[in-house]
């Protein structure tokens, strides 16, 4: 999966936990829980969601390494990498 397959994965699934957002360009270099408004319940969401999709869990150490889509992006395909 290449990390434009990850980055739309990610939009997708933003998408779908946080709907009222749907069509809105997801800004890359933004902490996403500040820009989308969203809370942490809907981030937690948000990462099970990928993990399920992804097959990468994040461990909750390593959320301050997924806040913005640049970063999930990398952690991702990093981690995906190595399984």
């Amino acid at each position: 999966m290449t990390k434009e397959d990850i980055k739309k994965t990610i939009v997708e699934t933003v998408y779908e936990v946080a709907p009222e957002h749907e069509g809105e360009e997801i800004p890359e270099n933004e902490n996403l829980q500040e820009s989308l408004e969203i809370d942490s319940y809907d981030f937690l969401n948000l990462l099970t969601a990928l993990a399920d999709k992804l097959g990468v869990e994040v461990p909750e150490e390593d959320y301050g390494k997924v806040d913005t889509l640049e970063h999930m992006v990398e952690y991702f395909a990093e981690h995906m990498k190595n399984q």
